[in-house]
């Protein structure tokens, strides 16, 4: 028996996040050998002193165990915290949150978690069931138009099958080096994204910045040369939109680089920046230990003086009416993806909704959290992100490293705790737009993560020089089937990295962020993203439909999305033994849409094998 299970509606009337507005029943489960005299719920606001709410009994669990029941409405929004405690003649006990998240007796242990948001708060519905493309831009395409080059201090290159540089100069890595990939040509590729089902275009940063990864902003108000101008912006914008493709940009807002026109060490810029001069307009932006060299830099790398991000002056440059958030809105973009979101203040986060939501209420604000967003602690301080005043989603780094982990290891426990956890923390309107990814500009590829040498600890030199087997290439491009058809079927909104879906490989940055091999595509692989993103297209369940576990075993897990149009089941054995799982009277002798049909009610899956059978309609 369980005393206590949150991810099952017998236990918890709701499987998942709550607004303000509404209530949840609460039950548990208790042997009749305990002799349960009586039994509450104790729980308690983040911070604030525990409070109590006793239960009913509620009628017999089977023969042997019988529940108890209450009815939790919050008093506000915010993060609970609950556990509970029970009478027994002469003594009493505790049921908390044990290691698989299910309740165990305990006298002290962690409590369960129950996230209630603000009933007003809303996510965009453009964003659900979709697909998002990440390009980093220097390295997807190059237009028509051919690579610009406004500066006379970057190396454009045109050996698109090398390395980008990454050997020190002077012991400092340059980034220097341009492929000159640009947003002509990201606008010239817009029918191929076409046929991945691509609804979302996120790009790494593209305002002017003197660096190829653009990450050290020098003007927000400013295309970045190599890139274009503002009216090529425009038009990929229009452009996209009319293919049913928005544009998400990346906001890199905690810091800037030292060579831009805010700090202006090497005096590029005409006008002082901070460093120049204590009257500059941007001096208070900044904080010195020691005006102008002793400058605190974002995690200490000095080539990027880190921002004070709730100073008012810099807040109204980015998020007042002609400030940088509402300029590029109505430029056509249609959201921000927000760069270590969890460095950013509450102040500025507030604003900053405020802002892009006042120009635009269906763009999106998501942001870079490594975490459960919910529960994030930053700042010495619980994080309010996903409570309705200020973001609308985060990438999903949870689900990423459960299953390349589920994939590589068979880390079927970890999966399983992982997707429960989420769909269970986060709010629902959240959850449908999460962005799950599995490999981006900061992470080794999908498919070398999932097939490659662990690379942890080791250095540029070891992997500029360590590429895929024939072996592992091949068993990687299984794998990445396996891994791609959790992301894509799993609630949220599949993230997919440029060249992931041809087989891209390389470790760490540089070598995740060589120029697309559009002469050497492999067309099966290619093939399959287009299949994933045409069941995704035409299938809502997997826009807003509920998760429901079948089968798990290790190496291998089964679930079931559904809603009102119907419902899909997916299975994937990752495990080198033949699993059978016995499957739902719904999808006996149907024929999958990919991989493995079933046989009556016993589907068969080998070693990598994998099905999906859709009956949305």
């Amino acid at each position: 028996m369980e005393f206590f299970n949150p991810y099952d509606k017998n236990y918890k009337s709701v499987f998942r996040a709550i607004s303000d507005k509404e209530s949840v029943i609460i039950r548990l489960c208790m042997p009749r050998i305990y002799r349960c005299e009586g039994a509450r719920l104790v729980y308690h606001l983040d911070y604030q002193q525990p409070k109590e709410i006793v239960m009913h009994w509620d009628g017999m669990c089977g023969s042997d165990d019988e529940w108890w029941a209450c009815e939790f409405k919050p008093e506000q929004s915010g993060l609970f915290w609950y556990h509970f405690e029970f009478s027994v003649p002469f003594s009493g006990g505790f049921i908390c949150k044990g290691e698989n998240g299910l309740g165990v007796p305990a006298y002290t242990g962690e409590d369960f978690q129950i996230t209630v948001y603000k009933s007003e708060f809303k996510t965009p519905d453009w964003l659900r069931g979709g697909i998002i493309y990440q390009i980093f831009p220097d390295r997807f395409a190059i237009g028509s138009d051919g690579v610009k080059n406004p500066y006379n201090d970057r190396v454009i290159r045109t050996d698109y099958e090398n390395d980008p540089y990454w050997k020190p100069v002077k012991n400092e890595v340059l980034n220097n080096d341009y492929f000159g990939g640009n947003l002509q040509g990201i606008k010239e590729k817009l029918p191929y994204l076409k046929e991945l089902g691509v609804s979302c275009i996120y790009l790494n940063p593209i305002f002017e910045a003197h660096s190829n990864h653009r990450y050290n902003t020098a003007d927000y108000m400013k295309i970045d040369g190599v890139l274009g101008e503002e009216k090529d912006l425009k038009e990929l914008c229009r452009e996209a939109k009319g293919l049913g493709i928005r544009i998400m940009l990346d906001g890199v807002f905690s810091h800037v680089g030292r060579d831009s026109k805010y700090f202006n060490m090497y005096r590029r810029y005409e006008g002082d920046g901070a460093y120049n001069s204590k009257n500059s307009k941007y001096y208070n932006w900044f904080k010195f230990n020691k005006w102008p060299d002793d400058y605190v830099a974002w995690w200490g790398i000095k080539l990027l003086p880190e921002i004070q991000e709730d100073n008012e002056d810099y807040l109204e440059y980015i998020c007042s009416e002609n400030g940088v958030a509402r300029k590029w809105i109505k430029a056509g973009i249609s959201g921000w993806r927000l760069d270590v979101a969890d460095e950013l203040p509450d102040a500025f986060l507030d604003r900053l909704r405020k802002a892009v939501k006042t120009e635009n209420e269906d763009a999106v604000i998501l942001g870079e959290v490594w975490e459960d967003a919910t529960n994030k602690i930053s700042y010495s301080q619980r994080r309010r992100y996903l409570l309705g005043d200020q973001l609308d989603s985060v990438m999903n780094y949870p689900f990423a490293n459960a299953i390349i982990d589920f994939i590589r290891n068979s880390g079927t426990e970890k999966f399983n705790r992982t997707v429960l956890d989420i769909i269970s923390n986060y709010p629902p309107q959240v959850l449908s737009i999460l962005m799950n990814h599995i490999g981006t500009h900061d992470t080794p590829r999908a498919i070398t993560s999932l097939a490659g040498e662990d690379s942890a600890g080791k250095d540029r030199p070891w992997q500029s020089k360590h590429k895929l087997s024939a072996e592992q290439w091949s068993l990687g491009i299984k794998r990445l089937k396996l891994a791609s058809l959790l992301q894509y079927t799993l609630p949220g909104v599949p993230s997919l990295y440029y060249g992931d879906e041809i087989g891209m490989e390389g470790y760490s940055d540089p070598f995740n962020r060589r120029f697309f091999k559009w002469n050497d595509i492999n067309e099966d692989l290619l093939a399959w993203y287009k299949q994933l993103g045409k069941i995704r297209r035409e299938s809502s369940v997997l826009a807003t439909g509920d998760f429901e576990p079948v089968y798990s075993h290790e190496g291998s897990v089964c679930y079931i999305r559904k809603d009102e149009n119907g419902e899909m089941l997916v299975a994937v054995n990752r495990s080198e033994e033949l699993i059978e799982i016995c499957i739902p009277e719904a999808f006996e002798n149907k024929k999958a849409r990919l991989g493995i049909s079933p046989e009556a009610n016993r589907l068969t899956l080998g070693a990598n094998e994998y099905s999906l059978i859709n009956l949305t309609k």
